[in-house]
């Protein structure tokens, strides 16, 4: 029993581990991405390598997308975005709100 619940521990800090590197992953994707494409704004029209440049950066940025995307889906595997308890909640509070504002007007 306590094997048990000792290998459950390291399986889910290995799986909180690979969410972490996912959202490291993703940090470093959008800080380069920020970067190529002032890179974009730079290259110059008269410089012979501009397409060259421009060819290299486009094919980085959409290779990257996609394994930033199967990453994603890889390590988020099972989890939703979007929870039961998550809709539940924001139609409470917008039931809420409707109630409220009923309550606060004077003319009906």
């Amino acid at each position: 029993m306590d094997q048990d619940k000792n290998r459950d521990y390291f399986k889910a800090k290995e799986k909180v581990r690979h969410i972490k590197m996912f959202y490291y992953h993703l940090a470093l994707f959008i800080v380069v991405l920020i970067l190529l494409s002032i890179n974009f704004l730079y290259l110059d029209e008269n410089n012979p390598y501009s397409e060259f440049f421009i060819l290299f950066n486009s094919i980085i940025i959409v290779v990257w997308t996609i394994l930033v995307i199967l990453h994603g889906r890889w390590a988020l595997k099972g989890k939703k975005l979007f929870k039961k308890s998550w809709e539940d909640k924001k139609i409470k509070e917008y039931l809420d709100k409707q109630e409220e504002e009923k309550e606060t007007t004077l003319w009906e």
